[in-house]
């Protein structure tokens, strides 16, 4: 295997260019585990879900849920989702680059309000994030955005989103889907975070 000679070091890279921690990080991503954590609120107008290391997402909500906290009781108003994602994404590149830490095995789907309306980004292990209309990460992503890119447009109303988002997971979801094993997280004009239930 000629990438063990640089699959300890955290910030060399290998004769192709790649950080093999990153590389590691982005299949812990692809290959996590059926069970999640679940939809977390980060701020009244924001939540995110994630694929990849469940103890690193935990990891990631408490520092996002302060990096929420602070702004709001330094501006008197809910950081724009542009904002939170940076912060976000900054702490998960720190971690790239730092001794003693490895990478966060996890990619993050962050939905928000703002005042440019709805955002919706994900977040990799590397730091690098993107805004999205609709988007899947996790086992199954990449048929999974397929799905999504024939199903989704712009004029989709709240009940239309959703329903393409259940086909899109029951196209890829093994076993029966039910309340104890989906959740849907949505934002409407009101600018708050709500987690649909049954």
């Amino acid at each position: 295997m000629a990438d063990s000679a640089y699959s300890f070091s955290l910030t060399t890279f290998n004769p192709s260019g790649k950080l093999l921690q990153i590389e590691y990080a982005l299949n812990a991503v692809n290959t996590g585990g059926k069970t999640s954590l679940g939809i977390r609120l980060l701020s009244e107008p924001a939540g995110i879900v994630y694929s990849g290391l469940g103890p690193d997402y935990r990891v990631l909500v408490r520092k996002a849920r302060k990096k929420a906290q602070t702004y709001f009781q330094k501006y008197k108003e809910h950081a724009p989702a542009s904002i939170l994602v940076r912060e976000i994404a900054a702490v998960m590149q720190e971690f790239t680059q730092s001794g003693g830490v490895r990478p966060f095995g996890v990619s993050i789907l962050y939905a928000g309000y703002d005042d440019d309306g709805p955002q919706l980004y994900q977040i990799d292990p590397s730091g690098a994030y993107f805004g999205w209309k609709a988007t899947a990460i996790g086992k199954d992503s990449v048929s999974a955005k397929t799905f999504l890119e024939r199903r989704y447009n712009d004029d989709l109303e709240i009940e239309d989103a959703i329903h393409t988002a259940l086909l899109t997971l029951r196209e890829g979801f093994e076993g029966e889907m039910d309340e104890t094993n989906i959740e849907v997280g949505i934002i409407k004009e009101d600018k708050k975070f709500h987690v649909l239930t049954c």
